[in-house]
């Protein structure tokens, strides 16, 4: 599976999320989902201010091979989102986990305990 950051939490629909230290969390996408997309092209971002809930659609990511929805990993607002993902889509293939895509301020954090750990997503998915 290759690199597989320990301080990540991982949701089954292949988006990680990292908790900031101010509350919110970043979303990208793992390793493994870059790698079955290929070369991503386009990555369509939520707008700042947008309610998401967990589990839900909330942006899109297209390929040369196919068009991906993007989940949010835990319900809340969209607080951020990384221009230079748009600008430069490349960046989600050459590093996944350096490359966030959105932040949410989450409306339950505890929902971070529902996503799996790195250990639980590289045994469903390695």
């Amino acid at each position: 599976m290759g690199e597989l950051p320990e301080h990540l939490k991982y949701a089954e629909t292949h988006e990680w999320a990292a908790l900031q230290e101010d509350g919110t969390v970043r979303v990208g996408i793992t390793e493994y989902a870059q790698r079955q997309l290929g070369d991503v092209v386009f990555v369509d971002l939520p707008v700042v201010g947008t309610p998401v809930e967990a589990g839900a659609e909330c942006a899109a990511i297209e390929s040369v091979k196919s068009a991906s929805a993007l989940h949010a990993p835990v319900s809340g607002e969209i607080c951020a989102v990384n221009p230079q993902a748009s600008d430069s889509p490349e960046q989600v293939n050459e590093a996944p986990y350096a490359t966030w895509l959105f932040t949410v301020r989450p409306s339950n954090p505890a929902e971070l305990n529902d996503l799996l750990t790195a250990d639980g997503y590289r045994l469903r998915y390695d």
